[in-house]
């Protein structure tokens, strides 16, 4: 306790002192970011752009003074017309693909054989996938639609039009030869990151409260090019069933992150495109991010094209990918800080202890704190999950809110959070029965 009686903890009246229990509270709702604000500061004292404090008729939240377990949000995931869409069109894509592969003489036995093959380098991506979502996995909902966007959508499109393309080439040139060298090193970079690319800007689009950053962006496009490479290995596995072995270890072995880490450059840029205040500022990063993931799928189907895929996979490939583990472990490092800098800030204002806030920005400390919950019963460690998910959500609310998209539904998200993370402390806090 302070001198005056207080708990530390307690919230501060917008002229920075302690305020007492009932009274109205500065907020932020309706206001834009603080002019100058800075990434990782805080609002001055009093400044009317400070974090959301007690609401007016509300108690003040009730932290425990002491950490309680060993030191070492769901996000709303309604199905909505998009998530509905975007999953019927993935089955039915999927569904005609099947055919398709059935038709080509893979037969029952063959295509499950193919999907089998196929299904085991997915595990290994997805796995990877969610490794960097650790910190704020997006919605199951939006996954799913994604990945089924890439299963069906996006290898129907290019199955389609990348045949379409062959054909005019072959009309126009009558080589075969032609056809088939553009066709891999022109045409299907152009028709398949086109057709990945788009279901990333959709869930960009559409669904952009949940578009926090280049992390999140990785993540959307990382798993439509799962999907997409899944589907895509079943037909050349099918369709080189002669020389399975040989073209199982070129796809599945050696490059099963190939069609991921072209997409990622469009996650990537849309990514920071989340993060400008421009609303519009994603019609020129998404053609950049597009371009990037085309010069690098041709490269890649090029070099097999021409023969110097050996030279080119050890010398451009590799390093490639080694570059991009570096990025993604940087972003997520950034992630981490975001979440210090916007929950310090809450604190300030009264609604997490410094503990909480070194236990949110710690994977080790969650996992700790989920254990000491757990030993309390499932209701508490389902209220320590809560309480975790929703102040990681309040801290990229907040980031929103600081890069000029604090609009409505950021006022609403804000409230909404911050009164599940009251919820969920009194959930993991309540007394053993």
């Amino acid at each position: 306790m302070s001198s005056n009686g207080r708990s530390p903890f307690a919230p501060r009246d917008p002229q920075g002192g302690p305020g007492r229990r009932g009274e109205p509270r500065a907020s932020s709702y309706g206001r834009a970011p603080a002019p100058g604000s800075r990434y990782g500061q805080s609002p001055a004292p009093g400044s009317p752009y400070a974090p959301l404090v007690t609401p007016a008729g509300q108690s003040a939240p009730q932290i425990p003074a002491a950490p309680q377990w060993p030191h070492r949000r769901p996000r709303r995931t309604s199905t909505l017309v998009f998530e509905i869409v975007g999953i019927a069109l993935g089955l039915v894509g999927a569904l005609w693909l099947l055919s398709v592969v059935a038709g080509q003489g893979g037969g029952v036995g063959g295509t499950v054989l193919a999907g089998f093959l196929a299904f085991l380098p997915l595990v290994g991506v997805l796995a990877a996938i969610m490794w960097v979502d650790r910190w704020e996995p997006e919605p199951r909902w939006l996954l799913l639609t994604a990945l089924l966007w890439g299963v069906g959508v996006s290898t129907a499109v290019s199955l389609i039009l990348n045949e379409a393309f062959a054909f005019y080439v072959m009309g126009t040139t009558g080589s075969s030869l032609a056809a088939s060298v553009l066709g891999t090193v022109v045409g299907a970079p152009l028709v398949e990151e086109s057709a990945k690319g788009l279901g990333v800007l959709l869930i960009f689009l559409l669904r952009r409260r949940f578009f926090d950053g280049p992390v999140d962006g990785i993540v959307y496009a990382a798993v439509v090019a799962a999907g997409f490479a899944f589907t895509e290995n079943i037909l050349y596995f099918v369709q080189y069933s002669d020389v399975l072995s040989e073209v199982f270890l070129a796809r599945a072995i050696q490059s099963p992150f190939a069609h991921v880490t072209f997409t990622a450059v469009i996650g990537i840029a849309l990514g920071f495109a989340s993060r400008t205040a421009g609303r519009y500022s994603w019609l020129w990063l998404f053609p950049l991010g597009w371009l990037g993931a085309v010069m690098l799928h041709a490269v890649w189907n090029g070099s097999a094209a021409l023969a110097l895929y050996d030279v080119l996979y050890w010398l451009f490939q590799v390093p490639l990918f080694a570059a991009g583990i570096v990025l993604v472990v940087w972003l997520r490092n950034d992630e981490k800080a975001t979440i210090g800098h916007r929950l310090t800030e809450y604190a300030q204002a009264g609604w997490f202890a410094p503990y909480e806030i070194h236990m949110l920005t710690s994977l080790g400390g969650r996992r700790a704190a989920r254990r000491w919950a757990a030993s309390r019963g499932a209701g508490a460690a389902r209220a320590m999950t809560d309480f975790q998910r929703a102040s990681t959500s309040l801290a990229f609310t907040r980031q929103r809110a600081l890069t000029g998209r604090y609009d409505v539904g950021a006022r609403l998200d804000e409230q909404e959070l911050l009164d599940r993370v009251v919820r969920a402390r009194a959930g993991y806090t309540a007394p053993v029965r």
